[in-house]
């Protein structure tokens, strides 16, 4: 057989290309994973694009894509990448869960009702309480939406033009006859997002009467930047708040894409001085450097400090927080705002009225898109959450709303119809035609029949804590309420170990006590905050719901052990950790329910020092756990600590540094009933 030359030379230098370009695509897919893991969105979209062009596995290249557009906040660019990644079978449990809400963000409601019903359906046994949670509610949601876009507000809304520019403009503030406000202007580049640093400038705002239309929220000049001292060329800094005097300014700075996640964001506090120029800001101590800590927001009265964190301990997301501020500027230990305002998802950007509500944003709460704008109010210690309805809100994100007058603010959205990423407008209640594109007016629905009320009631079951669960009669629960101490009820379980329904009161805190003879007397707390129905998904007028708590009791048994959850110690260290205090805190409470219990708290090591060390070590972080439990009011002579090296391994060939934290554990073991 006779080969053609050329043919063969054809041949071979196209396998050449096409080993290049498969080289090629790999080369930028590895890239771009390790932007994305550095947290640098955008450069990883630009390596994406170009390992697209290869034969990359498009399950995973198109999860990342979608990702990495969701994590920069560009929610309506990820849902095709979503798609596609679902079409092509992704394995990524959350997928269908992030698409739901980039669905959403397009006003793509039944999409993403589908795609969050199957989440649920399929989600795995290791997915976070937290995102299941969420997932639940944004389905009920999902199922009354039609409802909740049915409140409207005869409001006018306009987009504040010349102030607005193809970047992100938000956060807006009023001081004195300046509007503030936070948009990403500076010359280094973001590369979560590809947009320039986030700082803060300024505007004048028009002096003159007003238009027909009512208006004095217009600029009157461009904006400059709002101070000298307060900018760091390569940090985003933002969403101010002032004092009441305007003397003092807390901000948000941090994200310089240095650290991986970008949650090194801190509050700032700065003080315009003598000379009318404001001081260098300094971080505040309140500030957990772990988490991501912004959108600051004072109470009328300049005493409390709101803000929004994503701090361990809060319901899930980023939660609001409040401070107390002294008569000498010192800031009380931040208090979460409880689970009637926080939820799984994210709520943001406090803002304290006039009128002395709270609004804020809100992803978590019955919403029409990303991020709300609700307005929560609290009268006989119920607080109730109102979603603020349309035009103020929108499929897209709409957050950071002030009033400068009883009717008239400031909001920023990146609904549709911007200038491009997040914009600022100025709204006002009332009838009142404004003759400008961008302006948005919705008219008042007719108000709605009687109020709809609900009935809550709790029950329970008391079982042996033991596999199979066995439920336990002849057990006594007493159900208290934590503001007097009283008992709401005293039961005694029957047969099936059950308890059972009695009334609850929104808004209080309660404490269930089981004890039976034989078993340690055990105690569960019990919310209503946060468990409150929204009216929206009210469908009679009235709706009973009973919450069933099922209780375990542990046998007491002599030397039996428990394995205490979550009391783990740094390696070579034996200080109790912030994470473990809660847990001790439960062993406090088990000793003083039941007085004549004494226990050893026995503490182990992972192998990977000398055995006399390790000794050593593991009897000291026993005693660190026994002289914190002391601490809190027990009698040393109940305790006894114990340390056992590294002689009782429950990983005996650890690997990963979970594995040995693992073995870094405590224990509790029952040596006198």
């Amino acid at each position: 057989m006779k080969f053609n030359t050329l043919s063969v030379l054809l041949v071979g230098l196209s396998l050449i290309f096409g080993l290049t370009g498969c080289n090629s695509a790999m080369q930028a897919y590895k890239k771009g994973v390790r932007h994305y893991d550095a947290g640098e969105y955008n450069l990883a979209l630009t390596q994406f694009q170009k390992a697209a062009k290869g034969t990359i596995d498009p399950a995973r290249l198109n999860y990342y894509t979608a990702e990495s557009y969701r994590l920069s906040n560009r929610f309506g660019e990820a849902v095709p990448f979503y798609q596609k990644a679902i079409d092509a079978n992704t394995t990524e449990p959350d997928a269908r869960f992030n698409y739901a809400y980039a669905l959403k963000s397009q006003g793509n409601y039944a999409g993403a009702l589908e795609q969050l019903q199957q989440y649920v359906a399929n989600a795995p046994k290791t997915a976070p309480k937290t995102m299941l949670d969420k997932a639940r509610r944004e389905v009920e949601t999902l199922r009354v939406i039609d409802a909740i876009a049915r409140n409207k507000s005869l409001i006018n809304l306009r987009n504040m033009g010349n102030l607005n520019s193809p970047g992100a403009e938000f956060a807006p503030v009023v001081r004195g006859e300046e509007l503030i406000f936070t948009a990403s202007r500076k010359e280094q580049i973001y590369k979560n997002n590809g947009q320039p640093m986030l700082g803060l400038y300024k505007t004048k705002l028009s002096k003159s009467a007003p238009d027909e239309t009512g208006n004095k929220g217009g600029a009157s000049g461009p904006a400059e930047l709002f101070s000298t001292n307060v900018f760091e060329g390569d940090v985003n800094e933002g969403t101010p708040a002032f004092s009441k005097d305007g003397k003092t300014m807390i901000l948000a700075r941090g994200n310089n894409g240095k650290r991986k996640g970008g949650v090194d964001v801190d509050l700032y506090i700065s003080r315009l001085g003598d000379n009318n120029t404001w001081s260098q800001p300094l971080r505040l101590p309140i500030s957990d450097s772990t988490a991501w800590d912004g959108s600051p927001a004072f109470s009328a009265d300049g005493k409390t400090l709101y803000f929004a964190s994503n701090r361990a301990g809060g319901a899930g997301g980023i939660d609001l927080y409040r401070t107390s501020i002294d008569a000498s500027g010192r800031f009380s230990r931040p208090v979460n705002m409880g689970r009637d305002i926080n939820t799984p998802g994210d709520e943001m950007f406090p803002y304290v009225g006039p009128n002395a509500k709270l609004y804020f944003a809100s992803d978590g709460h019955p919403g029409l898109g990303k991020l709300d704008v609700f307005v929560a109010t609290r009268s006989g210690g119920v607080t109730r959450v109102e979603n603020m309805g349309q035009p103020i809100n929108s499929p897209a994100d709409d957050f950071g709303l002030i009033y400068t007058e009883p009717t008239k603010g400031y909001i920023a959205s990146n609904r549709m119809g911007g200038k491009g990423d997040d914009d600022i407008y100025f709204f006002q209640e009332g009838n009142i035609p404004v003759p400008d594109s961008t302006t948005i007016t919705v008219a008042q629905n007719p108000p709605a029949g009687a109020p709809k009320t609900v009935r809550y009631f709790i029950a329970g079951t008391v079982s042996a804590n033991e596999t199979p669960v066995v439920p336990l009669d002849s057990a006594r629960v007493r159900i208290l309420d934590d503001a007097t101490g009283q008992p709401i009820a005293e039961v005694t379980t029957g047969q099936p170990g059950t308890f059972g329904k009695y009334p609850l009161q929104e808004g209080k805190e309660y404490t269930i006590l089981a004890e039976r003879r034989g078993y340690l007397t055990h105690r569960e707390q019990f919310t209503m905050q946060g468990k409150s129905i929204p009216e929206i998904f009210l469908t009679k007028p009235q709706t009973d719901t009973t919450f069933n708590v099922p209780i375990l009791l542990d046998r007491s048994v002599l030397n039996k052990t428990f394995v205490l959850e979550n009391i783990y110690y740094d390696l070579d260290k034996y200080n109790i950790r912030s994470d473990a205090s809660p847990e001790l805190d439960k062993i406090v409470v088990i000793l003083k329910d039941n007085p004549t219990l004494k226990l050893e708290l026995s503490s182990h090591t992972d192998n990977r020092s000398s055995d006399a060390y390790n000794m050593k070590l593991s009897q000291n972080r026993a005693k660190a756990a026994v002289d914190y439990i002391v601490s809190q009011g027990i009698t040393p002579d109940r305790l006894v600590a114990k340390g056992y090296g590294e002689t009782q391994l429950v990983v005996k060939n650890a690997k990963t540094e979970e594995e040995h934290q693992r073995n870094r554990r405590t224990e509790i073991k029952i040596l006198e009933l």
